[in-house]
């Protein structure tokens, strides 16, 4: 597996660059939120990598980041989203802005994505509720616990703004119960 690249960026052509790694040129297929960050042609560039080899093809994907990363793994274990529905996903929503989206469990999100119909986005939400919404989508320093309390006022029909600003008020050993009762109570005086 190669999991890492280092080398010379040599072209870019969207959604797929080619980097010099000691002579050998790698194609790499990028999202555009990695596409955007990357240095000028014949600059040096790393990134993280993940390596898909099937019978006809092996394709080498490329990330700035390893949470873009871990996102890309996460969406492609998913049945029916392959490895370019993926990168249509991080190309249109950055890994923030899907870490909420799975929180919210909002669908119109991703279905603005192209190539994201109403089922896959449905399919995407379902699949990887409490994966990468739990961990990405919650503030800084919140519990598990914290992100299911949002989650909760979210389906009451409080705005992500209203609940998350709540949620963080919160204390940090608060159960989900007692942090659903707080929360309503702060959301009343407000």
């Amino acid at each position: 597996m190669i999991g890492r690249i280092h080398g010379t960026l040599l072209d870019k052509s969207p959604p797929q660059i080619l980097v010099d790694c000691a002579g050998v040129g790698y194609e790499i297929d990028v999202p555009m939120s990695t596409l955007y960050g990357l240095p000028a042609v014949g600059e040096k560039v790393a990134l993280l990598t993940h390596l898909i080899v099937r019978e006809d093809a092996h394709q080498l994907f490329g990330f700035a980041s390893a949470a873009e990363r871990e996102a890309f793994r996460a969406l492609i274990r998913i049945s029916g989203v392959g490895a370019r529905i993926a990168l249509a996903v991080l190309s249109g929503l950055n890994v923030q802005e899907l870490a909420q989206a799975i929180t919210a469990q909002d669908a119109a999100r991703l279905t603005r994505v192209p190539g994201i119909g109403k089922k896959t986005a449905e399919r995407v939400l379902l699949e990887m509720r409490g994966k990468l919404g739990a961990d990405l989508g919650r503030p800084a320093g919140a519990s598990a616990g914290h992100a299911d309390v949002l989650q909760a006022l979210l389906a009451l029909g409080y705005s992500e703004r209203e609940a998350s600003g709540v949620v963080s008020k919160l204390p940090g050993d608060a159960g989900v119960d007692e942090g659903i009762r707080q929360a309503l109570k702060l959301l009343a005086k407000a």
